[in-house]
């Protein structure tokens, strides 16, 4: 009998824990909404969709480059391996227009 009650509480417990939460997601949503940030987060995602590293991301990766590869060598991050390795292409290529006299592509 105890064990019946306490199954029944738990799931009410969880259904009013669920509504709670989709009731404030929707009001963050709503809130985000009226002030412009998802429109401004949408802009973001479409600049970022193109995996294009600005020169400026670059060289803020670059130069931090032992630091990270000291802490890539202990995890094993492949994430940051190639971030590192996309920064130094982007450099690269910046360098390059710049020696040829035209704006990198």
């Amino acid at each position: 009998m105890a064990a019946k009650i306490l199954a029944n509480l738990i799931v009410m417990g969880s259904g009013i824990l669920a509504r709670a939460v989709v009731q404030a997601y929707r009001q963050a949503l709503s809130n985000a909404a009226k002030s412009g940030v998802t429109h401004e987060t949408l802009q973001n995602a479409v600049r970022r969709g193109g995996k294009v590293m600005t020169e400026q991301e670059a060289r803020l990766i670059l130069g931090k480059y032992e630091i990270l590869f000291e802490k890539n060598a202990k995890n094993g991050s492949f994430y940051l391996q190639s971030k590192v390795h996309r920064a130094k292409e982007c450099l690269e290529s910046v360098y390059q227009g710049k020696a040829e006299g035209s704006p990198p592509s």
